[in-house]
């Protein structure tokens, strides 16, 4: 057995803990930010099925995360600007393209 016993700390611990402190002081905060953060997360689960990943390895399930969250980016833009304002942008980039 070891005579000596050594205890080390995670080098960003106390930033966990001045986080923790903060968020115990104000839970309101929390709830609120949870409100907000979460439904992105849960609208991809639920309408795009991502309960898991199809690919292996922590790169590639970066890429597929990063395409659900751009289709998701997406259906908020054409939601938010609607269909026709994408329309009238393509049908005015076509145009350029073709005039020049």
């Amino acid at each position: 057995k070891a005579k000596i016993r050594q205890v080390s700390r995670w080098k960003h611990e106390d930033i966990v803990e001045r986080h923790k402190a903060r968020m115990e002081k104000n839970p309101d905060a929390m709830k609120k930010r949870a409100a907000i953060v979460e439904h992105p997360f849960g609208t991809l689960k639920h309408r795009a099925g991502m309960n898991h990943f199809l690919m292996r390895g922590l790169e590639k399930c970066r890429g597929e995360f990063s395409l659900m969250t751009l289709a998701y980016n997406f259906s908020r833009v054409l939601k938010i600007l609607g269909k026709g304002f994408i329309q009238d942008y393509c049908v005015q980039r076509s145009i350029d393209f073709i005039g020049n």
